[in-house]
């Protein structure tokens, strides 16, 4: 029997008739696992398994206190053994229902593209007709793609759980998910249910997890894969569909202008992030840049190959013109039985140049061998000419319709990714800038004593420096390891950029940037590697102006740092050597956003706020200084750490911060989810683009009635804000006790443990909750489902300020407010929306199993229940302002499942829980270690996180 076809299970139906092919996806998955779970671990196993899977989902179904006593005896019971087979099991049924969920995304996409419905909300289509009916003309939108630039940087932090190896079968199960909504034979749909249940069991004989500690190297090749499954096609054709969108929505006269520049640009941070991370040098950047670079060539090798096979075109039987004739006897073949394709001859001359690049740039092999020698490109740019030949001889030789199958996507890919594939981003903290600066000062006797003198010294002092044209650093003198490393790390850049072209390394990024010296202590560790040119006045003596290679870009990350933002980026630009640099790279300044530091710091409410009012206040001083502001968003997969939907979440951005300039990390598991399947990943990059495009050109609220009313809503929020911040710091900061509780009542320690990536949990070795990173820190709340924080504090704030007069009427009206709020203001509508997902994943039940592993029962029942009173406060609030009683009501799909992955979740955190206590007794007595306990601890993380799935 076969499925619907993606039609039938379409549009115009009912959400239950909707998800049927969902169910029977899950259902279908569920019971070859199931069958797998037999022939692998025996009947007894599978029966365990599916008794406790049946209490878990009657416990979730009836809320029924004698299923929950039924289903803690049956995991008490387990055997250690026992144990790890359920802890995979259910972790396996998680990643399986992820997929079959994305699968069901896609089967909607497509059912509502053949219905001819409307364009769906975060489509290119949705966001120019949008635009179309609010006015404005197509040759603001055409200007809008020449000067864009919409870049997602893929970031390697603690939080990806996955091995690659586990993702590689789970796209083959995804594909062949997608292969049964067509038409099958009986013979056909027989033989693809054994294809995943082989893939299934492929699956259940594949190490989960890592037994060795993930490095940078490692990273950068997981990196790369989401390049060759996703990035590589479906980028280049999200143009051709973009261009498509515009020229029907925006009609014109010359075809050849719609070809839009190469706006969405990939960026990273593998082997670039050196903050907090000593694996990261010189020697990582440069393989990053070379392993990046085989990536790219690999590709264009494959697609120059494949084209030469298929453009067979003969002169004999049309005609060529003259520069593709003259490439074409240009190339080192000479057979004669090509003589008359000199497409193809052109081609192999490409393919030789190409291999030659390649070998030149690093590639250690190159798989087919060209046919004669060939000297390499100078640049990307003049691949893009070539096959921009054979582009304009096809379309003048009536053979425009050979150009989209292959050739139109590689050319795009070479305008896209060039010899370098992705920018990657350089990021180190000012206090090691500090440091190697005062040693330089030191060494060359400038000045003894750099780190204690004053701000104003010191912004004196680097400014002094710059002015000067001979280096501090020596040959001759000896450094410490952090300064030779540091600046061998930028001396790699300079060469980066000479052999892959400037797009390979443009960016030097700042963490915990505080002041005005920060930002000028890059600039001079620029000059003293050749990053920074500058340009004398011979006769003056005196400094005129200059270019740096490398941006310098300052990363505002806690709630104080944010508050000062626009004063140092005012007092830097003000600084006339640096108004002359920003002139020259095009008076164009970024500024990073740091979303989980400020999250940690001050929680959620007052983080978002402070973002908020910190892009306002940039916003405002980059339209004096007339200087274009591009802001630089470091959201994490958490809604704590700034993640939650990117289309709304750009939306909700204040007026006239996007304005066709974006940049914004990619991080952990959320890369997985997004960019792991071609067709999600197509879509997510679409919805980038779509969301930037709408925000930077659809009207803002001006000064009339509705820019009033926004400035209303924006004192609420201050108040609000102020509330919620002094909430969250008492409990977190204040509450004697409380770093005890968090360290014993959420898995951090079993998390730091993971072999989940080369960056160590911490930043210092202590249990300050200031020097933990934010990243464990809200992957820990996820683990133990209170995802704390994505809403602590929110109750408490609307609380006291609906109550602020004690006065019904008052308190009435107020409350009006906040609803009114919700309904005309985009952030506020986002921030509540992404709360109300938070309070649904929250389970208080599950979180009271994870509060008894704190032997402190005072402290335990003190803390839990502050805060199970907030949440009861916070989700009360929420109900009260949106009028909805159950959470997601306005999202049922997503409602639906959470609901339904719950009974699979839950086995997996009381498990957690009783493993975490055995092991934890055993280490704490001094006992031999059982890897197997330790094990399960790890794997039930896994599947958690693979359940949750944006928790990290």
């Amino acid at each position: 029997m076969t499925k619907k076809t993606p039609a039938a299970a379409g549009a115009g139906k009912t959400s239950s008739d909707k998800d049927a092919p969902l169910k029977e996806d899950i259902r279908l998955l569920g019971r070859l696992l199931g069958n797998v779970l037999r022939d692998q671990e025996g009947d007894a196993v599978y029966q365990v398994v599916e008794t406790i899977r049946q209490t878990a989902v009657r416990f979730r179904r009836e809320s029924d206190a004698q299923s929950g006593a039924e289903l803690n005896k049956l995991l008490k019971k387990l055997t250690r053994d026992q144990t790890i087979s359920v802890v995979r099991a259910f972790s396996y049924f998680s990643h399986l229902a992820n997929i079959a969920e994305d699968q069901h995304h896609n089967r909607r996409r497509r059912a509502h593209l053949l219905a001819g419905s409307a364009p769906q909300q975060g489509s290119i289509a949705y966001a120019l007709s949008r635009l179309d009916g609010a006015g404005v003309p197509g040759s603001a939108v055409r200007s809008f793609f020449r000067e864009a630039l919409v870049s997602p940087v893929l970031t390697a932090h603690p939080t990806e759980v996955q091995r690659k190896s586990i993702l590689d079968a789970e796209r083959e199960i995804a594909r062949l998910l997608a292969e049964r909504d067509h038409p099958l034979t009986p013979r056909e749909s027989a033989r693809n249910a054994q294809l995943l249940h082989a893939c299934i069991a492929t699956l259940w004989q594949t190490r989960m997890l890592r037994y060795s500690k993930l490095t940078v190297e490692d990273e950068i090749e997981n990196a790369l894969s989401y390049y060759r499954i996703t990035f590589l096609r479906e980028l280049p054709g999200l143009y051709e569909d973009i261009e498509s969108e515009i020229a029907a929505q925006f009609p014109q006269r010359h075809a050849g202008d719609r070809e839009l520049p190469p706006f969405v640009q990939m960026g990273s941070w593998i082997g670039g992030d050196r903050d907090g991370n000593p694996n990261v040098n010189a020697a990582t950047m440069q393989h990053a840049l070379a392993r990046q670079s085989t990536a790219i060539f690999d590709f264009y090798l494959d697609e120059v190959h494949a084209l030469g096979a298929e453009l067979s075109v003969s002169t004999l039987l049309v005609g060529v013109s003259p520069e593709l004739q003259a490439l074409a006897d240009a190339s080192t073949d000479a057979s004669d039985h090509r003589s008359d394709e000199p497409y193809r001859r052109a081609l192999i001359g490409l393919y030789a140049r190409l291999a030659a690049t390649a070998r030149a740039l690093g590639a250690a092999h190159v798989l087919r061998k060209e046919v004669g020698n060939a000297a390499p490109y100078a640049n990307a740019e003049e691949f893009t000419r070539d096959l921009q030949l054979l582009v304009d001889s096809l379309k003048s030789h009536h053979g425009a319709m050979l150009v989209k199958p292959r050739l139109a996507t590689l050319k795009r890919a070479s305008e896209i990714f060039g010899f370098h594939l992705a920018t990657l981003d350089m990021r180190q903290s000012s206090d090691v800038h500090e440091r190697v600066l005062a040693e330089l000062f030191t060494r060359a006797r400038a000045c003894e004593n750099y780190a204690s003198l004053p701000e104003e010294e010191k912004v004196a002092l680097l400014l002094e420096e710059l002015g000067k044209p001979r280096l501090l650093y020596s040959p001759f003198l000896h450094y410490s390891a952090e300064t030779e490393s540091e600046l061998a790390v930028l001396r790699a850049a300079r060469e980066v950029r000479q052999r892959y072209g400037e797009r390979a390394i443009r960016n030097y990024i700042i963490s915990h940037t505080e002041t005005v010296s920060d930002l000028l202590e890059v600039l001079l560790l620029q000059k003293e590697t050749g990053l920074l040119h500058l340009d004398w006045d011979a006769a003056a003596g005196a400094l005129q102006g200059g270019r740096m290679e490398l941006m310098v870009i300052p990363l505002f990350e806690t709630i104080p740092d944010l508050r000062c933002a626009a004063d140092i980026m005012q007092r830097f630009m003000a600084l006339p050597q640096v108004r002359r640099l920003i002139e020259q790279q095009g008076k164009l300044q970024e500024v990073m956003l740091g979303y989980s530091d400020s999250n940690k710091d001050g929680g959620f409410l007052t983080s978002n706020w402070e973002l908020y009012k910190a892009e306002t206040r940039l916003v405002e001083l980059f339209e004096r200084a007339g200087v274009k502001l591009r802001l630089f968003h470091g959201r994490g997969g958490t809604v704590g750490r700034g993640g939650g939907p990117s289309y709304e979440a750009i939306l909700a951005q204040p007026a006239g911060t996007v304005n066709g300039q974006i940049r914004l990390t990619e991080q952990g598991e959320i890369i997985a989810s997004k960019f792991s399947n071609p067709e999600i990943g197509r879509r997510n990059l679409e919805l980038l683009v779509a969301a930037t495009l709408e925000a930077s050109l659809a009207p803002s609220p001006g000064q009339g009635r509705q820019g009033r009313r926004i400035a209303g809503f924006e004192k609420v929020m201050d108040a609000l804000s102020e509330q919620a911040y002094a909430a969250y710091r008492h409990l977190v900061y204040d509450t004697p006790g409380f770093t005890d509780y968090f360290f014993a009542a959420t898995p951090i320690a079993e998390i730091a443990e993971l072999n989940i990536g080369s960056r160590p949990a911490s930043r210092k070795s202590t249990r300050r909750i200031e020097d933990l990173r934010a990243i464990p820190w809200g992957f820990s709340w996820g683990q133990c489902r209170l995802l704390l924080p994505g809403w602590y504090g929110f109750g408490s704030a609307v609380t006291a300020w609906l109550h602020e007069l004690d006065d019904a009427r008052e308190q009435k009206k107020r409350l009006a407010l906040l609803r009114a709020m919700v309904k005309e203001w985009p952030f506020f509508a986002t921030l509540l929306s992404n709360m109300d997902m938070v309070l649904a994943k929250t389970d208080l039940a599950v979180a009271s199993r994870y509060a008894e592993l704190v032997t402190d029962r005072k402290l335990r029942n003190s803390i839990f229940k502050r805060i199970v009173d907030e949440h009861e406060r916070t989700s009360a609030c929420l109900t009260l302002i949106t009028g909805a009683r159950d959470r997601l009501a306005g999202n049922p799909l997503l409602a639906r499942s959470i609901k339904n992955r719950f009974a699979y979740l839950d086995p997996l955190n009381h498990l957690q829980v009783e493993l975490i206590k055995r092991h934890r007794a055993t280490t704490g007595s001094g006992g031999k270690l059982d890897e197997r306990v330790r094990r399960g601890i790890h794997l039930s993380i896994n599947g958690i996180a693979a359940g949750l799935r944006n928790t990290g």
